[in-house]
């Protein structure tokens, strides 16, 4: 995928052989995306403790992945400042090992997941 946002000036994305989008990567992005992606990962024993810390962040986060101490959110772009992160995971890492976290802005690989999904659930 970061192949094809950097070389690609249109994109389409099919779905079992159907188009669900077609548009610039930086469009696509925009129109999909309007999120950053959080991710975290602890010992399996303190999963519950990023929950916690990701509902006080932004109430409305949704998860997205999850597995084996590693959780992935959304938090919507008008939701959140990116400072607000930084000061919670500094504060977290006094109560909680934090083995590895990112805030990351939305990807072409988000975007094809997000369609994918949202067809799947249609069809």
């Amino acid at each position: 995928m970061e192949e094809a946002e950097f070389l690609c000036d249109r994109l389409g994305i099919f779905v079992d052989g159907s188009l669900q989008c077609l548009g610039n990567p930086k469009e696509l992005k925009a129109r999909y995306g309007g999120s950053y992606v959080f991710t975290m990962t602890t010992c399996s024993s303190e999963e519950e403790e990023v929950e916690k810390l990701v509902g006080h962040l932004c109430p409305s986060a949704n998860k997205i992945y999850h597995i084996s101490g590693t959780q992935k959110f959304e938090f919507p772009k008008q939701e959140i400042k990116i400072a607000d992160v930084f000061r919670a995971v500094e504060d977290a890492k006094t109560r909680f090992t934090i083995h590895a976290w990112g805030l990351a802005d939305t990807t072409l690989e988000d975007v094809f997941i997000k369609v994918a999904g949202e067809a799947q659930a249609f069809n």
